[in-house]
């Protein structure tokens, strides 16, 4: 989770082992944005985690009971339901310690911010997997030959692959978290944090977020854009009477780069805002700093929706995941009813045999009279 170690600390206060603002006048409180933090941060997490689990834990279930991915784009989405709910998982971590503090030890600390960074990057980078793989479907579907190199990568056989490349970069990317993670007690609480050493605390972790913010948001969204404006200018070449169906796929693409901006671009500001802060230190002022802190709450909580939306976007829209949902139905049906059939059946069966137990008794007894 994108929570500084330092003075900065979203709903903390200013009191940090490395302290940027020593020329405040005064410690800067900030027991207001902490009591912002219990309540919001709370409720959004919990809106996320039953949302977004209801919706991946389905595109898994889809997925699992088809026990075979016919297509890149099933690998990927597999993949992306898979990552969006590994991130789902840590937010009632998150969502407690904002209400209380960090109460769960060292280990768990480690473990939930490497877990919330990998799976964030991780889902990021999925994404403009689907979007590549939807602009060669298109490129293949018009008789298109360009990108032999990129046709080859995004095959069934090998798309596997740059799954696994992609889980390692963002493994990379999380191994901070997982080494520097720990357990310290502020603002009269425990609080889990990435503390990194004095040496590398400015430069160090601007680093890394701009790293975050390269492969999180610019490479996903510069990827979203080329690819969708080739499709638009491709379906431009259409005939007027051949435009609706793909007019309707290109809008679907549409809703996929808004919906992208919408949640990830004010949290990406404020990342490098507060990159750009820590580096120069240009914020002086406690009150400007409340305002980044509860402008950065808001926006990563605003990101995080993106982990509900990724399976309405890209699972229910596809055709194909909704055909594997239609014939899930229909076998789940089949069985169904099949179960009714059985258990009417042993029903009527042990009621005959019933039957025919108590009339045997009864001429027994009579025979024996």
């Amino acid at each position: 989770m994108d929570v500084p170690e330092e003075d900065d600390y979203y709903y903390h206060e200013n009191i940090s082992f490395n302290l940027s603002y020593d020329d405040y006048p005064t410690m800067c409180e900030k027991d207001d944005i902490r009591s912002f933090a219990a309540l919001f941060l709370p409720i959004m997490y919990t809106m996320c985690l039953v949302v977004g689990l209801a919706g991946n834990a389905l595109v898994v279930a889809v997925y699992a009971y088809q026990k075979r991915l016919k297509t890149p784009m099933d690998t990927f989405l597999t993949h992306l339901a898979v990552a969006d709910l590994l991130l789902l998982i840590t937010l009632p971590f998150w969502a407690a310690d904002a209400a209380r503090g960090w109460e769960l030890g060292h280990v768990l600390c480690k473990m939930v911010s490497a877990c919330y960074s990998v799976n964030f990057t991780c889902c990021m980078l999925l994404l403009a997997c689907v979007s590549l793989d939807r602009h060669l479907a298109f490129a293949r579907a018009q008789g298109g030959d360009s990108r032999r190199q990129l046709h080859g990568v995004f095959t069934k056989r090998h798309c596997w692959k740059l799954c696994l490349a992609i889980w390692a970069t963002a493994l990379m990317l999380g191994l901070p978290d997982l080494i520097l993670a720990e357990v310290q007690w502020a603002a009269d609480r425990n609080m889990c944090l990435t503390v990194y050493p004095s040496s590398m605390a400015k430069g160090g972790k601007a680093a890394l977020e701009a790293v975050e913010v390269l492969l999180g948001f610019l490479l996903p969204l510069m990827v979203m854009v080329v690819c969708y404006w080739s499709v638009a200018r491709v379906i431009k070449t259409v005939p007027v009477e051949s435009r609706g169906k793909k007019w309707r796929a290109l809008r679907v693409l549409l809703i996929v780069v808004v919906v992208f901006m919408v949640t990830q671009l004010p949290y990406n500001v404020m990342k490098i805002c507060r990159m750009m802060d820590r580096v120069y230190a240009l914020v002086t002022h406690c009150g400007t700093s409340k305002v980044l802190d509860k402008a950065t709450q808001v926006t990563e909580s605003l990101a995080l929706t993106h982990c509900c939306l990724n399976p309405i976007i890209y699972a229910f829209v596809g055709s194909s995941f909704k055909q594997h949902m239609v014939k899930l139905a229909k076998r789940f049906g089949v069985e169904r009813r099949r179960r009714r059939r059985r258990n009417i059946s042993a029903e009527e069966e042990g009621m005959e045999m019933s039957f025919n137990s108590h009339a045997e008794s009864q001429a027994t007894n009579t025979f024996s009279v």
